[in-house]
């Protein structure tokens, strides 16, 4: 039963991750359609085509290996220097650049003169390639406000799940009372295991961090902390006492390591399932994105750690980058959990949710062959022409992206290089969840 539901748990990541990678070139298609530029293939997936069917210009299919995809238009590099696209130089670097050149005007038929992606204006040519990567962060949003609005999402809860019997410097590190360490306040009030805190010194609330807040700015006072056990109200007095407990980071998220001195009352929170309202999850996924932000600019100083997880039998850190083959392991495992079935559908949908931010991000990188490279090349055209136009200077032309592509096969190469190594790791050292 659990291989089958590991499978069960694959099955559903390669479908969310064929519908993002759908749902991406879906961006570029219908855009490039809108501004007329003639697109003859639309793809999901690489290497040898397994279903594919004609409508009207476009072809459309599915390739047998789900791992990206891609839409081919016409024209996306311009002519070189001479009008012609058919010279070949025994440059290597040029090589690379005529390579593209003729490549972005295969198919070119009677009447393409004009439909041609790099005569189009370079606004329009953003819009073009930043309708994919807009679509990944669309369908992310979409997900996660899902999950958290809908499912809702494992946090701590204004309910008690244990009473700590003393005051301990949360930097000891240790959980066991001393014969010096005074009595906690939530034990002197009388607080017990499952009781619900819903008012804390007058102040009536039902979230964690708000309760944590409220603790740490009262302390040596004695308040009234009102309490519902065995679905009643009763109120409890309890003198809070001044500790070194964790410090806690803008979001509420406890910062490892550094510590502050405030009120503490001496009780673990339970955790529960709490559906978030939209403000809320506003919040949550300003702090996911932020997170990510850092996470992509992290990602070089990752490698090596990632290295010594692959070859050198080192752990694998909890936040090394995981590719394809290891996302979809962890989907497996998200479905052999022993939680309920409505949880293992809301951490999927989560899984798939963080996939497409990550393609946002990772897509608008400037760099080429990457959306974000197209991107700075066609801001770097209309940069270029408007400060002509402003100076009275000839007008410099279309702004020949070709010449980069030298630099482009640098980027693809490190890529290559880097969704190996995190395949290998993948495979013999991979992220677990349980």
């Amino acid at each position: 039963m659990t291989s089958l539901m590991m499978i069960l748990g694959i099955v559903v990541f390669v479908v969310g991750l064929l519908v993002s990678i759908a749902w991406h070139e879906l961006g570029h298609l219908s855009t490039a359609k809108l501004f007329g530029i003639r697109v003859p293939q639309y793809m999901v997936g690489f290497g040898p085509t397994i279903w594919s069917r004609r409508k009207g210009e476009t072809e459309y299919g599915i390739k047998a290996i789900p791992f990206g995809g891609y839409i081919r238009m016409i024209g996306m590099f311009p002519p070189g220097d001479d009008g012609r696209i058919t010279a070949r130089s025994t440059s290597p670097w040029r090589g690379m650049i005529e390579d593209a050149r003729s490549a972005a005007f295969e198919e070119l038929k009677p009447g393409d003169e004009t439909r041609l992606f790099y005569t189009r204006k370079p606004w329009k040519r953003v819009i073009v390639m930043f309708a994919g990567p807009f679509m990944n962060l669309v369908l992310a949003v979409a997900l996660f406000l899902t999950v958290l609005m809908g499912f809702g999402i494992s946090q701590q809860t204004t309910t008690v799940s244990s009473v700590s019997q003393c005051v301990i410097k949360q930097s000891e590190n240790r959980d066991t009372c001393k014969s010096g360490d005074p009595a906690s306040p939530a034990a002197a009030a009388g607080l017990k295991a499952g009781d619900k805190i819903v008012s804390f010194a007058g102040v009536r609330t039902d979230d964690w961090n708000e309760l944590s807040d409220l603790i740490r700015a009262n302390p040596d006072r004695t308040v009234p902390v009102v309490v519902q056990r065995d679905g009643e109200d009763v109120t409890l007095t309890a003198t809070i006492a001044t500790n070194q407990v964790a410090k806690k980071d803008s979001s509420g998220q406890i910062v490892e390591g550094e510590y502050v001195t405030a009120g503490f009352l001496g009780f673990s929170a339970a955790t529960g399932i709490v559906k978030q309202d939209f403000g809320e999850s506003l919040t949550w996924m300003g702090d996911r994105i932020g997170e990510a932000v850092d996470s992509l600019a992290a990602l070089p100083g990752k490698i090596p750690a990632l290295w010594n997880a692959a070859f050198d039998g080192a752990p694998r850190e909890p936040d090394s980058p995981m590719g394809v083959v290891g996302a979809a392991r962890v989907g497996g495992e998200i479905f052999t959990l022993d939680i309920p079935a409505t949880q293992q559908l809301a951490m999927a949908l989560m899984l798939v949710a963080g996939f497409n931010l990550s393609l946002f991000l990772f897509n608008m990188l400037p760099l080429l062959p990457l959306d974000g490279g197209h991107i700075a090349g066609a801001l770097w055209e209309s940069l270029r022409r408007n400060t002509a136009k402003v100076l009275k200077r000839p007008d410099p032309g279309p702004f020949d992206v070709a010449k980069l592509m030298p630099v482009a096969y640098v980027v693809a190469g490190i890529f290559i290089c880097f969704t190996i190594l995190v395949l290998i790791a993948d495979v013999v050292n991979p992220v677990r969840i349980s």
